[in-house]
C-alpha cells in the first residue's frame, strides 16, 4: 500500500469551515470520487468559488464538450 504525503499549505481548496481531508490529496480525491465529484484544486478558481464539484461543472468550468 503506497503512503499519501500531506500537501499541507498547497491545498487549494477554499471551503470553510475547514475540511478534515484539506491538505491531504489521497483523502480528498477518495472523497470526492466515491460522491461522483471533482475535488477543489481541478477547478480554475473561479470554478472552484462555486462549491459545485460535479464533473458537469468541472467539464463547464475547463470548457470541456463532449
Amino acid at each position: 500500500m503506497s503512503t499519501c504525503t500531506r500537501t499541507g499549505d498547497d491545498c487549494r481548496c477554499t471551503y470553510t469551515p475547514a475540511c478534515p481531508r484539506r491538505g491531504n490529496c489521497c483523502q480528498c480525491v477518495a472523497f470526492h470520487r466515491e460522491r461522483g465529484q471533482a475535488t477543489a484544486c481541478m477547478f480554475t478558481p473561479e470554478g472552484e468559488k462555486s462549491y459545485d464539484r460535479s464533473l458537469a461543472n468541472l467539464m463547464r468550468d475547463r470548457k470541456i464538450s463532449l
